[in-house]
């Protein structure tokens, strides 16, 4: 069996877990495996009691990988996220914060202060740490899993530019419809199905299946064609910053994911379509006469893929 094929097997083995506990949401119980084997990070952001963590949790029981989750609080220190050194026995002691995990459940993220905020900073971007001068390099696959209240609601901070560009994808999970609703109302009344989640996949098939994401092609074609749909972005007179060449990188890294995902080994443009809203949405910003207009930014990036003619096999 080839890499490709065992790492979709593996997926699709995470994706069902992971669906036996969020119901009725299979694209977004497939975007946060995308974000996963794409060595991304992803940001939900909704109202309260929609699955945001639960969808954290589900797929981090699915790995047989280490886990940890910090709940994000007014009084949350950044050493508690990256670790402080204590000294005892005559020497320093390093004791790991909770960012030191494969999969980093940041819970409500945006109730802690800016300045805890910052201190993913480098966790996200470089995967390692720094505290007192020694680097700690954090394990791999890593993953910071953030869920977020919206920033109108009492007691929160808006996440600055540069820590929402560190995400490669925000989604919105969305309320269920009334079949899955009902669904859930039978699975969960008496019991959590969380509770019940086994481990599919253990850690080593999940670094063999990232591995095998580098493999995906990309034709000239689609890579030409995302990018004009990044600069589309920037040339709107509704934006007043476009999406960022990293928009691109992470676009590339995640289309190739999300193929593998869908049983292909190969990208389609209809990944990068699919993709655009998660990947954009959170990077650009809005003019004042949009601002003013109230548009959704949803809209702005659905508009800026529509005005990219799509390639063909011609092409």
């Amino acid at each position: 069996m080839s890499e490709v094929s065992e790492a979709m097997q593996a997926v699709d083995a995470v994706v069902a877990n992971v669906e036996k506990v969020i119901v009725g949401k299979k694209l977004a119980v497939q975007l946060a495996v995308t974000a996963l084997l794409a060595e991304s990070h992803l940001l939900l952001e909704d109202v309260p009691g929609v699955g945001k963590t639960t969808l954290a949790k589900a797929l981090a029981r699915s790995l047989d990988c280490t886990v940890q989750r910090v709940q994000f609080t007014p009084d949350l220190l950044p050493s508690d996220i990256t670790g402080v050194s204590i000294y005892r026995g005559g020497e320093f002691e390093f004791r790991p914060g909770g960012i030191f995990a494969n999969i980093v459940i940041a819970d409500e993220i945006n109730r802690a202060s800016p300045k805890t905020q910052s201190a993913l900073l480098e966790a996200m971007e470089e995967r390692r740490v720094t505290v007192d001068g020694t680097t700690h390099a954090l394990p791999r696959p890593f993953l910071v899993f953030a869920t977020e209240n919206p920033i109108e609601m009492e007691g929160t901070f808006p996440l600055p530019e540069s820590q929402r560009d560190r995400f490669g994808m925000k989604l919105q999970i969305g309320y269920p419809s009334l079949d899955a609703e009902l669904a859930i109302l039978d699975a969960r009344e008496w019991a959590d199905p969380l509770d019940a989640l086994q481990p599919v996949v253990s850690r080593d098939a999940i670094a063999r299946a990232i591995n095998a994401v580098h493999q995906i092609y990309v034709d000239e074609r689609v890579k030409k064609y995302l990018i004009a749909i990044v600069a589309a972005t920037r040339n709107s007179a509704d934006t007043r910053i476009g999406a960022s060449p990293r928009a691109s990188l992470q676009m590339i890294r995640l289309a190739r994911a999300y193929a593998l995902i869908q049983g292909r080994d190969y990208v389609i443009p209809d990944d990068v379509q699919t993709l655009a809203v998660p990947v954009l949405g959170h990077r650009i910003l809005l003019s004042s006469q949009a601002l003013l207009a109230r548009r959704p930014v949803e809209q702005i990036v659905e508009q800026a893929v529509a005005s990219v003619p799509v390639p063909t096999r011609q092409a």
